[in-house]
């Protein structure tokens, strides 16, 4: 058996034993203890995970990180996982960036001189911009495993009007406009919330019996409480449909013609009325806002307040 295949076909055999003796492994691929020592020092130096101890009952074991054969990508595919990868240095806080850098500089590594240079050439010529933000989440992997384990945390949340102990039960994380967010289940509300990750504080685990939630996830929870809500209608021409294609909050509620104008037409929170007031002025004449009449008020209640700090006439 050549060397390459047999590093290969040790590094399957370790991660699947987890725990072994050098003696154990000779005799399994019938070579020296001296041969299987060298192999190790090798498969570690490549990033395997090994734990030595020495002893009557020691040996080797492969720590709790587990490592995925070898999978072979076409240049093609490298260079597309390269880029995923790339395209996430523009967030401040993810829940894997340790990770993430490591994927990365083994890329790099073992990749050949050509694909590296195709990828400089890249780096300059195609970017996925996202907002850079200041506020920082460092509690993103506490959260997502949370989610996975359906464990309960207890949270210190920084509200807009105060701060407080919470005990959630995240369903899971995810970011919108350069900042994350976590959709859990709130003990204290007995409802589904959605938290500013930025504004937690602390996250550790909570005593507090967690609920079924196994079937919620991100796509079929709901995003905030049951509020009372108004009947939105509004129409779009084709500069006000691609608005309200980048707003998360209408996209649903938007409806698209053949010449490419469209209209809104669902209903928005009576509490986010000014959120919308806001994102409408924005679109300028892109939108003519019908009903409801609340929010064509905080429109105008709106625009006259800004009028004043401009001192407009």
């Amino acid at each position: 058996m050549s060397k390459s295949k047999r590093l290969l076909e040790l590094m399957l055999t370790v991660n699947r034993k987890r725990k072994f003796t050098v003696k154990q492994l000779a005799q399994e691929f019938g070579v020296s203890t001296r041969t299987i020592l060298r192999d190790l020092q090798e498969l570690s130096e490549l990033g395997v995970p090994l734990y030595s101890k020495v002893g009557p009952h020691g040996g080797y074991q492969v720590l709790k990180e587990r490592i995925l054969p070898p999978i072979a990508f076409s240049e093609e595919e490298a260079v597309a996982i390269f880029f995923a990868i790339h395209a996430l240095r523009h967030y401040s806080s993810l829940p894997f960036s340790a990770e993430a850098s490591s994927v990365l500089k083994k890329f790099t590594q073992f990749m050949s001189q050509d694909v590296r240079d195709r990828i400089e050439q890249m780096k300059n010529r195609v970017d996925f911009i996202t907002p850079t933000r200041q506020a920082s989440s460092p509690y993103l992997p506490v959260l997502l495993d949370a989610a996975i384990l359906q464990n309960v945390l207890r949270i210190d949340y920084e509200s807009r009007d105060k701060r407080a102990d919470r005990h959630i039960q995240p369903i899971g994380i995810y970011t919108r406009n350069g900042l994350w967010y976590c959709r859990a289940y709130c003990f204290q509300n007995d409802d589904i919330r959605v938290f500013r990750c930025d504004r937690i504080h602390s996250a550790v685990p909570s005593a507090t019996k967690p609920r079924d939630l196994w079937h919620m996830h991100l796509g079929n929870s709901p995003s905030h409480p049951i509020e009372e809500q108004l009947a939105l209608f509004a129409e779009l021409n084709k500069a006000g449909v691609q608005a309200c294609e980048a707003e998360p909050g209408l996209v649903t509620q938007l409806h698209i013609r053949e010449d490419g104008t469209g209209w809104l037409e669902g209903s928005i929170a009576k509490k986010d009325v000014l959120y919308f007031a806001k994102f409408f002025i924005g679109v300028g004449k892109d939108v003519t806002v019908k009903h409801p009449p609340e929010l064509l008020d905080c429109m105008k209640s709106y625009l006259t307040e800004l009028s004043c700090h401009y001192s407009f006439s």
